[in-house]
């Protein structure tokens, strides 16, 4: 646990305290990602293999895969957010101001700060911080690490050290390459979603979790409420945060049409002034907003299902959904799958399964999908989503 110093973390929420906004002038969407991140496929690989009707759709070109070279791939593969970087810089800001605050937007697609870059040359996002969620090896797993408002001359450099990093790690590389952002004090280091045991390793990556904390210590400035995860392991989160110490911030962890759901509220009028009130002032108020009292199961299948639907709206390229996903080809190199179609054109099998979901709609295909999640459900019933946090 790290030394006891005053820290002072809110939790409010939108349907509970609907007034919490009005005391302040600036809400912060923290920790979404734009059509420039890329994003694993393996949450639609169980879907596939849980749900009645689409397995044998799986199967069943698994088998053509194989004949024709190909091998699925759900670890490689990917999909990219349908939202572009200023139409994702919108959806978040306009969210923020329909509370009548300001607004102030971190985006933080996964290893690259392609986005932010780019928002930086429009007018009305030049603001932006430069951030990114880093994808980060430690011991026997692998962190989430949102690092928000990289000094924007050293961006480029901060990414190829995270690179080579990911490519040769070390716990004593990464808690040195903690500190030296750390001594930057623009920089906000946030630890994303971090009971989420994304690889499977079981009760070792809550170990490494607590190791970490109490190696990184200060230098992890907030620990993630993630807008995305559900209610059990938000509790949890922040009672591990309480155990060391540490602020808990908001991290909606946006990818589809849905905005944030939940933000920071604050009283600072730039993102520096809003790290210091993290950093140094070691105070944070986290707002879930409305969509969050959807069931969880619900808001994952929204968010999935803009993967697998057309935008003719959208630029040329981007319409199609599979313009959007990726996959080796048989000589391994990445591809959309609108190029792997023999007739350039998804399998009628493969469309008539993405209708059945599409149509299905959310609660029809709700109660299948918790096979994949056992015990969400569950919990979220016993618990509620109105629940008071502090």
């Amino acid at each position: 646990m790290l030394p006891q110093a005053k820290i002072t973390s809110r939790i409010t929420s939108n349907w509970k305290q609907p007034l919490a906004t009005e005391e302040f002038t600036t809400g912060v969407s923290l920790h979404s990602h734009t059509s420039v991140s890329e994003e694993t496929l393996g949450f639609i690989h169980a879907m596939f293999v849980v749900m009645p009707g689409l397995k044998r759709v799986f199967e069943f070109y698994a088998e053509c895969s194989a004949r024709h070279g190909v091998k699925l791939d759900f670890e490689r593969a990917n999909w990219r957010p349908p939202l572009q970087p200023k139409m994702a810089y919108d959806l978040e800001s306009q969210q923020i101001q329909r509370l009548g605050l300001n607004s102030l937007v971190s985006i933080t697609d996964h290893d690259t700060i392609e986005a932010a870059m780019l928002l930086r040359t429009v007018p009305s996002s030049r603001h932006i911080p430069v951030s990114v969620e880093w994808s980060a090896p430690y011991g026997q797993t692998i962190f989430h690490l949102g690092i928000h408002n990289i000094p924007s001359r050293a961006g480029m450099e901060w990414m190829r050290r995270f690179e080579a990093f990911t490519a040769a790690p070390s716990d004593a590389k990464l808690l040195a390459m903690l500190r030296e952002l750390h001594e930057s004090p623009q920089v906000l280091i946030v630890f994303n979603h971090p009971l989420w045991d994304l690889h499977k390793m079981g009760p070792v990556h809550l170990a490494e979790v607590r190791r970490f904390l109490k190696e990184a210590g200060r230098c992890v400035h907030a620990i993630e409420l993630n807008g995305l995860r559900h209610v059990k392991e938000n509790r949890e989160t922040a009672r591990l945060a309480t155990e060391t110490g540490h602020l808990v911030i908001s991290g909606g962890d946006r990818h589809g049409l849905e905005p944030n759901a939940n933000i920071n509220l604050t009283w600072a009028a730039s993102f520096t002034e809003f790290v210091e009130e993290i950093r140094v002032d070691r105070v944070s108020h986290v707002h879930f907003m409305d969509q969050y009292q959807d069931r969880w199961e619900q808001r994952i299948l929204r968010s999935t299902l803009n993967a697998v639907t057309d935008f003719p709206e959208f630029m040329p390229g981007w319409q199609r959904w599979d313009e959007r996903a990726f996959h080796p080809d048989k000589d391994g190199v990445m591809r959309s799958f609108a190029e792997l179609w023999p007739t350039g054109k998804a399998p009628r099998l493969l469309m008539g399964a993405i209708h059945v979901v599409r149509l299905g709609g959310v609660r029809g295909l709700s109660a299948p999908l918790s096979l994949a999640f056992p015990g969400v459900n569950r919990v979220e019933r016993e618990l509620g989503v109105g629940m008071e946090w502090v």
